[in-house]
């Protein structure tokens, strides 16, 4: 059984500025999906930088509040949303909120720095 604790995985600094934590990822674990799952946190006020990723990837938003920028469009994203951004898609996303926007990326196949683009 692996089971991963959010505050025991070590946070960085990710390309496009959010804090990432990453909590699955098939290059470091002993596990059978092609797929990343991180936990990322965009403080108040911030914007993630603008980027592109070789392969197609979910965010689902867990606190805050925040406008999703995906090429031409923009929309705002609350708690218990799941966005599809597409492979190759200018994509950040900027917290509106009183609080850090945290949410879950899920990448496929795996995010790998090569695969992301900051612009």
């Amino acid at each position: 059984m692996l089971i991963k604790d959010l505050q025991n995985c070590k946070a960085f600094v990710a390309g496009d500025n959010a804090v990432l934590r990453e909590l699955l990822h098939p290059d470091k674990e002993e596990v059978k999906f092609r797929y990343s799952l991180a936990h990322a946190v965009v403080k108040q006020g911030e914007t993630s930088h603008r980027h592109t990723l070789k392969h197609a990837e979910v965010y689902y938003i867990l606190e805050g509040k925040g406008i999703m920028y995906i090429d031409h469009e923009s929309v705002e994203v609350r708690p218990g949303q799941a966005i599809y951004i597409p492979p190759h898609a200018i994509q950040c996303i900027r917290n509106v909120g009183q609080d850090d926007l945290k949410f879950l990326c899920i990448v496929e196949p795996a995010w790998r720095q090569e695969d992301e683009k900051v612009l």
